[in-house]
């Protein structure tokens, strides 16, 4: 075996590179990337991207990054980066699988020197970003489905009811799965609504308007989180939410905005409180029919702090249950 010469220089393998997969969501604007991603693109020695109409391109060329529409095999893109050069693959929201796959092979089989493989997010999705695909997939179905075009307002109502209903199941129920799906169940309720009055020809309103309503009434009710005011005790915040409350509605009576539609024992409960909070004596209506006992009951239980509608629900279970118990026993 042959020794080399003292102070022969000993041959340094060239690097291997780097491959950089950069993804941008696309619930975010193009050309809102992060500075490390804008770094990365102007220090690259090439930037590839198989897409020729990704929402990306504009905004990079003009920040003076060159991009070639180019779609390349993972050996292609190893070879790239032979010596030690840096490749950036603008890739769509979901990643690149075909070339991703390819280049696990690639490291797995073991023949070549593989350049660093990095996957850099150019943007993330904030939280409720998924809404913006509801309102897009809501948007398609009202316009391209023959049943969802022909809903209205008066005939989805129904739907509102079953799906509230449903929820409160599965939270009496405490199974996480089935409360997860009837939550979008009655989100789907609020955004179908918001989509079919965007269509009004004289008070238009849509999903944007509901939610921005909406933001701006939880800001203002809750002064002792974004105003001046405190709150140290949850009495102090229903203080706080009732004293807004009467400035917004400026009702004439107390009974103004309590919907005579929900159960009976539920509107009961609200009267007693409506008329509890506001320190009046009204004499509960006597008479000798089971509906002026339950009205009493409904009331004294919301007075002690109990929601008659639940506890009456509660009991309907275990009375369910026994029955239940008592056909099986029965067979």
């Amino acid at each position: 075996m042959n020794a080399e010469a003292p102070g022969t220089p000993t041959a340094t393998p060239a690097a291997p590179g780097r491959i950089v997969l950069l993804t941008a969501s696309h619930r975010v604007a193009p050309g809102l990337l992060s500075w490390p991603a804008w770094q990365t693109l102007h220090a690259a020695d090439q930037v590839l991207t198989a897409d020729p109409d990704h929402p990306q391109l504009p905004y990079l060329r003009e920040a003076g990054v060159r991009v070639e529409h180019a779609a390349p095999t993972a050996d292609e893109l190893v070879a790239a980066c032979a010596g030690g050069r840096t490749v950036v693959v603008v890739v769509g929201g979901e990643g690149d699988s075909r070339l991703t796959d390819g280049l696990a092979r690639l490291g797995g089989s073991g023949r070549v020197a593989m350049p660093d493989l990095e996957l850099l997010p150019g943007s993330y999705d904030l939280p409720g970003a998924r809404l913006l695909d509801l309102v897009q997939v809501m948007d398609r179905i009202r316009r391209e489905c023959p049943w969802t075009s022909q809903r209205t307002h008066k005939g989805l109502a129904k739907y509102a009811i079953e799906e509230a209903y449903e929820l409160v199941e599965a939270i009496e129920d405490g199974d996480r799965t089935e409360l997860r799906e009837e939550l979008g169940d009655v989100l789907l309720q609020v955004v179908f609504h918001a989509r079919i009055a965007e269509e009004d020809p004289e008070e238009p309103f849509d999903v944007d308007d509901v939610a921005g309503g909406l933001v701006e009434k939880l800001i203002h009710r809750h002064p002792h989180v974004f105003g001046d005011e405190t709150a140290e005790t949850p009495e102090d915040v229903h203080a706080h939410w009732l004293r807004t409350k009467a400035i917004e509605k400026q009702r004439t009576s107390v009974t103004e905005g309590v919907p005579l539609g929900q159960p009976g024992l539920a509107l009961a409960a609200k009267l007693g409180s409506r008329v509890r909070t506001a320190g009046l004596d009204v004499p509960l209506p006597t008479g000798d029919t089971i509906g002026y006992e339950l009205l009493a009951l409904a009331v004294s239980a919301e007075a002690n702090g109990t929601d008659p509608e639940a506890a009456l629900r509660a009991a309907a279970r275990a009375y369910r249950d026994a029955i239940v118990a008592a056909e099986g026993g029965a067979g």
